[in-house]
């Protein structure tokens, strides 16, 4: 006979409070057996799932994300379709990750210069702050038309 563990169980081995487990159970993520006195059993099975869900959630998926593109149902067939479904649909996620990525390295860079100009400040690195500073601004706005629209335009120099 297959090991059954309690909600208390999973929660302690997995690290995740028993309210979001029953959570994932009422949005139908994970659907635990119940047993006569409807107390939720979970499987190994089950415990697998939940790992991969954490993992999905570390990698910023969202649960409707989730809950929609992987069935964590034990398919013994699995479509090809449905495979190359959601092989595009992390394709997808994975270059909105490589895009945020890039946007934080840029981030960092600019930190790094602004620190690095007041560490060393006098008015050359100051003007050469200004000058990054205001390329990518003007790069935010082309790459984000119509987000500030007419107001900026006023605040422009």
């Amino acid at each position: 006979m297959k090991k059954l563990y309690s909600i208390q169980e999973v929660s302690q081995i997995l690290g995740i409070p028993k309210d979001t487990l029953r959570y994932y159970d009422r949005i139908g993520i994970v659907s635990p057996s119940r047993e006569d006195n409807r107390y939720r059993r979970y499987s190994k099975d089950d415990l697998v799932d939940l790992m991969n869900i954490q993992i999905m959630q570390y990698a910023d998926f969202s649960l409707d994300e989730i809950r929609g593109k992987f069935g964590f149902h034990r398919m013994e067939n699995i479509a090809p379709a449905y495979c190359e479904e959601v092989a595009s649909f992390l394709d997808a996620k994975n270059a909105e990750t490589r895009k945020k990525i890039s946007h934080l390295e840029k981030v960092s860079w600019l930190l790094n210069v602004a620190a690095e100009t007041l560490r060393n400040f006098d008015s050359e690195s100051d003007q050469q702050l200004a000058g990054i500073v205001r390329e990518i601004y003007q790069n935010i706005r082309k790459n984000e038309s119509g987000i500030c629209g007419e107001e900026c335009n006023e605040h422009q120099s």
